[in-house]
């Protein structure tokens, strides 16, 4: 089977290792154009799956959109019997979808209809869903909305992390790929459209979506934290100044106290008060410098006990 490979993060590159591990004939890699890095933007980076592909040989395209005669000619050139599509970060026009003679493939990260959209892995953790999973869906122009080929489930662990959690569905995604189309080469898959009335979404995270709300309890916190780890970063102020935080978890407090009030800072992490309950935070990124244990951010006087995290809403100077 000729299969053309679209993905762009480190998330995609487990299925198209597996694609080329397993033997299926990769004729070509659609990813996004290489992007600028540093402050100062005078270096490129490239994607992580253009960076296998690179490895392996198999031909790059890198299209600033996926539409044009042209590009639509350069992948029909490749002869693909299928595409796959894995987080490649552009919709797809029709006539790229139904161009090769089996479709078009796509992995998500949920249980379809459950979480569609841009960011169901961070949804998944920051609503407190107990698992989550890979659907193996046929690619149509409605976002996520085609009939599914082949799922997996996988419970969503106790302090979790959206990197963490991404690392093992980028896994399960891989597997649940070759398991699919083991069953397309046999004839025996049996798209299931999806109860559309179930559908829900993961919208793209914006800056906003991100800032902490202090007044939640300590386990809404806590996920928020954990769900935007490492990327962006869930961020709050102190005195109107930035700070991310990373790796929370729920700690007991003894006593009442206002919500974003600073308890504790030890080698254990950074004991914030929430709206019920309180949450350790292991690490801090403050605006403009590195990632620090929060007892050495405490050195340099930024933060101490009845400190009190601004309430959300207030903007960063």
């Amino acid at each position: 089977m000729r299969v053309l490979f679209w993905g762009t993060p480190e998330f995609a590159t487990a299925p198209l290792r597996a694609l080329i591990g397993e033997g299926f004939d990769v004729v070509g890699v659609v990813t996004q154009p290489d992007k600028p890095v540093g402050r100062t933007r005078s270096s490129v980076k490239a994607p992580a799956v253009k960076e296998v592909a690179v490895a392996e040989g198999i031909p790059v395209l890198q299209p600033e959109r996926p539409r044009g005669e042209d590009f639509l000619a350069q992948i029909a050139a490749l002869t693909p019997d299928l595409s796959v599509v894995v987080a490649y970060g552009h919709l797809l026009p029709d006539a790229v979808i139904a161009l090769p003679p089996l479709g078009t493939l796509n992995i998500h990260a949920s249980l379809l209809p459950l979480l569609r959209g841009a960011a169901p892995i961070q949804t998944a953790i920051h609503e407190g869903f107990g698992e989550t999973g890979i659907s193996i869906m046929q690619m149509v122009r409605e976002l996520d909305a085609g009939p599914v080929i082949h799922s997996m489930r996988t419970p969503i662990l106790e302090d979790e992390t959206a990197l963490e959690l991404s690392l093992r569905l980028s896994e399960l995604g891989a597997l649940a790929l070759i398991e699919a189309l083991a069953l397309l080469e046999m004839g025996a898959a049996t798209p299931t459209p999806q109860d559309h009335s179930r559908a829900t979404y993961a919208p793209k995270i914006t800056r906003a979506s991100a800032q902490v709300d202090w007044t939640r309890s300590a386990h809404e916190v806590a996920r928020h934290v954990r769900a935007y780890d490492p990327r962006p970063g869930a961020w709050t102020t102190l005195r109107g100044v930035e700070v991310k935080l990373f790796g929370a978890r729920v700690a007991p407090r003894g006593t009442l106290h206002h919500a974003g009030e600073v308890l504790a800072v030890d080698d254990v992490g950074l004991l914030v008060a929430c709206g019920g309950g309180a949450v350790r935070v292991a690490a801090v990124q403050p605006a403009g410098g590195k990632r620090l244990a929060p007892v050495e951010w405490a050195r340099g006087r930024a933060v101490a006990p009845g400190d009190t995290f601004d309430t959300i809403g207030e903007p960063a100077s």
